[in-house]
């Protein structure tokens, strides 16, 4: 019966994400009852982990022109260069604007390939393996924010862009650092991201925590990466214009690059493993 409950509950959900219009209003209403299908409650004005990032999504910050900015995957290099520097920047090999650009380029035989416009929507290629290339192009139709209905996405130019592997190595560890007035609080550390996805978060000071987020936590917790101080500073620098944000980057030890900025973590919908981990995390970050 449950399942059954479960199922008829997404089908109206899937229902009403395309009876409900595409704009302010729409997208606030959209928020409200995604916010209760998954968290089965309503959103209050306490600062809770998702919660504020409800907040976030369903104001005008959302709009701002720098959120918005960052949020394309091209557009953020340029942040990054100017407040960091360019040494933190992913290279680029290419951006694809078009069906034609996919169809004439020469893919690297070792690259990643992702939407600039989105999250998610990411192929790693290995020793010349064949790509599903109309998979690719169909990105360029897709838009992120019909699906999640945050504004910063709205206006995105649908564009592919091509990286190379970082450090050769297909299963990087991504650090997460929660920031709250430009200030990193919690960190979390996704592993094995595309062979049995697991999580561990830890506080500024790199104290485990008992909780996880979304996805299972990890059975052994990584170590602090050797140039742990560096990325707080690049973290607190890049943070700094905003309220609630999330950075990520990806380090070696002894280097680091930034990933993307996020600025409303799993659509305000991700559930702590348990619940009780979300008031530990608040308490973290909000104080």
């Amino acid at each position: 019966m449950k399942n059954l409950i479960k199922t008829f509950l997404r089908f109206c959900y899937r229902c009403l994400e395309k009876i409900i219009p595409e704009n302010r209003l729409g997208d606030k209403l959209f928020a409200l009852i995604s916010f209760i299908v998954h968290h089965k409650r309503f959103p209050t004005s306490k600062p809770i982990f998702n919660d504020v990032l409800y907040r976030i999504k369903t104001s005008k910050e959302i709009l701002d022109p720098l959120r918005i900015f960052i949020s394309d995957k091209e557009l953020v290099k340029v942040y990054v260069k100017a407040v960091v520097g360019e040494k933190y920047n992913v290279p680029t090999f290419a951006i694809l604007r078009s069906i034609d650009d996919i169809d004439q380029y020469d893919f690297p035989s070792d690259c990643c390939i992702k939407a600039t416009h989105g999250s998610g929507q990411t192929i790693i290629r290995k020793n010349n393996e064949v790509i599903d290339i109309e998979k690719v192009k169909s990105w360029l139709l897709m838009s992120f924010y019909k699906t999640c209905r945050e504004g910063n996405y709205k206006l995105l130019k649908p564009k592919i862009i091509i990286e190379p592997i970082l450090f050769g190595n297909t299963n990087l560890n991504d650090y997460k650092f929660f920031c709250m007035n430009g200030s990193p609080k919690l960190i979390q550390v996704d592993a094995d991201r595309w062979i049995g996805h697991k999580r561990t978060m830890f506080d500024i000071n790199w104290n485990e925590q008992d909780y996880s987020l979304a996805e299972p936590k990890c059975n052994q917790a990584p170590e602090k990466p050797e140039n742990y101080l560096e990325m707080i500073e690049i973290v607190k620098k890049l943070a700094a214009p905003f309220s609630f944000i999330r950075i990520d980057l990806y380090s070696d030890g002894k280097q680091c690059f930034l990933g993307e900025i996020t600025n409303c973590h799993g659509n305000a919908s991700q559930r702590f493993m348990p619940l009780s981990g979300e008031a530990k995390a608040s308490k973290i970050i909000f104080g």
